[in-house]
């Protein structure tokens, strides 16, 4: 067979990103020597963002069955669950850290452009839009630069585009100086029997590329993706992709009318390694293989060579694959929406490759030889123990000197950007766009959307709190789980299903591997216990910087993604207190504990310390009356006890209605860890004197643990009749500290 290029070596492969190994793998598979081209296709769909060669093993070990799913974990571009009513839920959520951390603006811009785009290709249409971000320290004129970009990036693409964004979680740790986190989710609702599988079947079948035209923006961004970020990075900044929301949104619409002419066989978004992904992806799900004629991809430049068409990751691109004879209908369609449609080949019965240019043969592949769960390689690496943990060991909470001042001490913390509001960043996302979203004016621990045409709402939350994950991994992973689940539960919905975002350093660093093992094994447990599969996601290693002989991981950051189903919006809980004199009460146990709490970094500058107690029994066993408190009508708000501990709690659930509290604390424990421990498995209640009794009754007769806390009061606030001012203060200051941060000097 001849193929118009010339061969390369094992060092070409290097400096691809592939081993020797890998690369001797690839001269097996095609019997010969690849040429630059096909070197290049392995080279990006072998990295670990389309491979997940690091991790799969251990991905394959979390729970992927539940009676709810539509399709199975990993299959398609998206999960998908049955909501009832005649309806599916596809939603997932993915990483764009390094683009972000590189180019802030249009790396979140283009991360949210490409999530809403794997739903809207099985055919669902985007309904809502949440986000997990982390950053370093937010004093430092770099990172405000970092959290402007992504902030407005976010909410540019999200507000252009006409997706709401309705929830997600923020937090700053110097562990993110350099490699910050974007994690992007969205979620879609489509009709039953309305999906699209990403497929290539039917031999003869044309191939079409639709939308925007190929440019040399994200050439090895899935490469790049795949490797350590340095003071060298921002070299790499044709790596980082250019989106454009209108233009998603014309592909949007085009692409779901496309789906009703019933002329498409399958679709694939193309996102990280372009069309090299999809064309693979696709025709080795079915078995089949492509001829494709990439003088026929529309390009920006004149001069781009096949690996750069191949590898560019330029968005708002689809790949179609659509039934011979109905072209017609498909090319009606985006010629109405003034979108570019162009046969640029079809489905063969070979299962390679084969793509042409000028009329040459330049690479000649098999397509399951790329792909996950075919050819690409599976590594197991080494892990141990990570000696840091022995210093967590030797914490003593006795070590610990108690405060003179507790009202003094809760002004500190509420300085905490972790702590305070994010009004300054969510006040510039559209969270009202479609008009369905629930808790834009009201407050609940989850973000709450209604699903048009029924009573049903869909309750969507991230959730991981690294502190904990890095402290412990496996327990850590267990709490953003449950406190997933807790903050779903505390809304009034029945947990369903997660999609999950890894974030982890170098894979090959085995304390960075024994981190992300114990992750997954403490996800995987408790995924089962509250029977929500895992629907898919995202791993993303290399989080971490190099300068000069030093190599800095992240905290290890596995991001819960969870929807719930609420079948009558009508009946969803917020956390609100709703009127002075309504009983405060808390179910779950407190303990003397202030494990990887908010209290120890800022108060007492402890940044080693265990994780939080938790029980998954006992968490479960809450959460499970808790559902029942609610559909019996008897609590008045929930809210779960979180970072910042009981204090922070009530205060959350005081500030939305300018109402205050008067508490007593329970002299068993330390105050401090009492107000400020933030011990799992606690959820703080109102009820109104009137439903006291039967509350009461309930708790004592299902063995659920509780504390009555005080009451409800008109504004002031109390604990053990010590003054703590007015809830007025606390609102000002709580939604004017991070503004004031972010603006105190320009970036």
């Amino acid at each position: 067979m001849q193929i118009n290029q010339l061969e390369v070596s094992a060092e070409t492969a290097g400096k691809l990103g592939l081993t020797e190994e890998e690369f001797d793998s690839i001269v097996k598979v095609l019997g010969r020597t690849p040429n630059f081209t096909e070197l290049s296709i392995y080279s990006v769909m072998w990295s670990e963002h389309c491979s997940y060669k690091n991790s799969i093993h251990w991905l394959k070990t979390l729970p992927r069955e539940g009676k709810r799913l539509l399709v199975g974990a990993g299959e398609e571009n998206a999960g998908l669950v049955d909501i009832g009513d005649g309806l599916g839920c596809a939603f997932k959520i993915e990483s764009h850290n390094h683009p972000s951390a590189i180019e802030p603006y249009q790396g979140a811009a283009t991360g949210v452009g490409g999530i809403h785009r794997d739903i809207f290709t099985m055919g669902a249409r985007p309904i809502a839009a949440l986000n997990s971000l982390r950053f370093g320290n937010p004093n430092s004129d770099h990172m405000k630069h970092l959290v402007k970009g992504v902030v407005k990036g976010i909410g540019d693409y999200g507000n252009c585009f006409g997706v709401p964004t309705v929830g997600g979680e923020v937090y700053f740790h110097p562990c993110y100086n350099q490699n910050i986190l974007v994690n992007a989710m969205s979620i879609g609702i489509v009709k039953a029997g309305e999906t699209v599988s990403a497929i290539a079947s039917g031999p003869g079948n044309p191939v079409f590329i639709v939308g925007s035209a190929t440019g040399k923006d994200g050439i090895h961004g899935a490469t790049f993706a795949s490797a350590d970020l340095t003071e060298d990075s921002a070299q790499d900044l044709p790596s980082v992709q250019v989106g454009d929301p209108f233009q998603e949104k014309l592909l949007l619409e085009a692409t779901l009318e496309a789906i009703q002419t019933g002329a498409i066989v399958g679709m694939q978004d193309m996102g990280a390694a372009g069309i090299s992904c999809s064309t693979s992806e696709m025709s080795a799900k079915a078995g089949t293989g492509m001829r494709i004629d990439l003088d026929k991809v529309p390009t920006r430049q004149s001069d781009m060579q096949a690996f750069e068409i191949l590898l560019s990751e330029s968005q708002e691109r689809m790949l179609i694959v659509g039934i011979r004879g109905q072209e017609q209908a498909l090319l009606e369609v985006f010629q109405k929406w003034d979108l570019v449609c162009e046969e640029i080949g079809e489905v063969t019965d070979t299962g390679r490759l084969e793509f042409f240019q000028s009329g040459e043969k330049v690479a000649d592949v098999p397509s399951h030889s790329l792909v996950l769960g075919g050819g690409a390689p599976v590594y197991q690496r080494e892990y141990r123990k990570p000696e840091y943990l022995k210093k967590i060991a030797r914490f003593s909470l006795n070590a610990v000197k108690k405060p003179e001042s507790y009202p003094e001490v809760t002004r500190r913390l509420a300085a905490s950007p972790n702590l305070s509001s994010k009004r300054w960043i969510y006040e510039q996302y559209d969270s009202m766009v479609r008009t369905n979203t629930m808790t834009t004016n009201t407050f609940s621990d989850a973000a709450l959307v209604r699903v048009k045409g029924t009573q049903k709402a869909i309750a969507a939350t991230t959730d991981c709190n690294s502190n904990y994950v890095y402290a412990d991994p496996y327990v850590g992973t267990m709490i953003a789980v449950a406190e997933a689940a807790r903050n779903l539960v505390c809304s009034g919905a029945e947990p369903v299903a997660i999609t999950n975002c890894l974030n982890f350093g170098n894979p090959y660093n085995p304390e960075v591997y024994y981190q992300f093992v114990h992750a997954i094994k403490g996800m995987g447990d408790a995924c089962n216990k509250f029977g929500t599969p895992v629907t898919g996601g995202n791993v993303s290693f290399y989080n971490q910087s190099v300068f000069k002989d030093k190599t800095e991981p992240v905290n290890p950051t596995p991001t819960i993604g969870m929807i719930g189903i609420i079948d009558d919006h009508q009946k969803a809980m917020t956390l609100d207190f709703k009127a002075a004199g309504h009983q405060i009460y808390m179910i779950g146990t407190p303990h003397n504990d202030l494990g990887s709490s908010e209290y120890l970094r800022v108060i007492h500058d402890i940044h080693l310390s265990p994780v939080p107690k938790f029980d998954l029994d006992e968490e479960y066993h809450i959460q499970f009356n808790l559902k029942r408190l609610i559909k019996k009508g008897i609590i008045q708000s929930a809210h779960d006890v979180s970072e910042g501990g009981l204090f922070f709690c009530l205060l959350e659930s005081a500030m939305p209605r300018q109402m205050g509290f008067h508490i007593e604390t329970d002299g068993n424990f330390r105050k401090d860890a009492y107000l400020f421990g933030e011990s799992q498995s606690r959820i703080v209640l109102t009820v109104k004197e009137e439903q006291e009794d039967e509350l009461l009754n309930y708790l004592n007769t299902h063995n659920v643990p509780f504390s009555r806390l005080g009451e409800v009061s008109e504004g002031q606030i109390s604990v053990d009749s010590e003054d703590f001012g007015d809830i007025g203060e606390w609102k000002s200051g709580y939604d004017s500290h991070l503004n004031s941060m972010m603006e105190s000097a320009e970036a």
